[in-house]
C-alpha cells in the first residue's frame, strides 16, 4: 500500500504478524492487530484491508485502531462477506454491512459509509473464476482462461444493467473517530 497511498500522506507505517512475503520490506512494525506498540492517537488514517476476516477477537482490533486514531482521523477497511476459504487456518468470519455497522460503533467510531464492491454478477463471476482453478493446466489453461475472462468481463458490464448489492463480495467502510475539529 505504501506505493498507492504515497502521493496522500506523509508518512506510512506498515503493521503485520511478519515481514511481508509479496512485498519485503513493506512492514514497520511487526505486532499482531490487537497491541500495536504506537502512540494513542498516533495514526490521521489506519487502512484495514482484508485483515478482519482473520482475526480470532475483531471487535478487540477495532478497538486498537480507535486507539490509534486521532480525534477526527479515519478508519478505512474493507471485509469480505462472500469469499472462498482462504489462508487457513487463520479464516473466522464474512461480514454484512450491518455487522460492520455494529462493530465499528462499538469500537467508538462513527461511520460515514459502508459501500458494496460489487454485485451479484461480480461475486459469481469471480466464484467461478476460483472454482475452475483446478483444471488450469495442460490443455485446458486457455479454456479455463478464457472462461474466467469472459464471465468477468459480461458480470462487470451486466452490473451497470443490474447491480445487485445484496450479494457484494466484500464491502468497503469509512469510519471516523470523533473530537475531530
Amino acid at each position: 500500500w505504501r506505493t498507492a497511498f504515497a502521493p496522500h500522506v506523509t508518512e506510512h507505517v506498515g503493521v503485520d504478524l511478519v515481514d511481508s512475503k509479496r512485498a519485503p520490506g513493506s512492514v514497520d512494525v511487526i505486532a499482531g492487530a490487537y497491541e500495536i506498540p504506537l502512540e494513542d492517537g498516533c495514526a490521521d488514517t489506519v487502512l484495514m484491508s482484508v485483515v478482519l476476516e482473520h482475526l480470532e477477537q475483531p471487535a478487540r482490533a477495532l478497538a486498537e485502531a480507535h486507539r490509534l486514531c486521532a480525534p477526527g482521523g479515519h478508519l478505512i477497511m474493507t471485509a469480505p462477506l462472500f469469499w472462498h476459504l482462504h489462508e487457513r487456518p487463520r479464516d473466522f468470519f464474512r461480514y454484512t454491512p450491518d455487522g460492520l455497522q455494529f462493530l465499528l460503533e462499538e469500537a467508538g467510531f462513527e461511520v460515514a459509509e459502508i459501500v458494496p464492491l460489487s454485485g451479484v454478477w461480480t461475486t459469481i463471476s469471480i466464484e467461478l473464476s476460483y472454482a475452475l482453478r483446478r483444471y488450469r493446466r495442460g490443455p485446458l489453461r486457455f479454456v479455463v482462461d478464457g472462461v474466467t475472462v469472459a464471465a468477468q468481463w459480461a458480470a462487470a458490464r451486466w452490473e451497470r444493467v443490474d447491480f445487485q448489492p445484496k450479494f457484494s463480495y466484500s464491502h468497503l467502510a469509512v469510519a471516523v473517530k470523533p473530537g475531530g475539529v
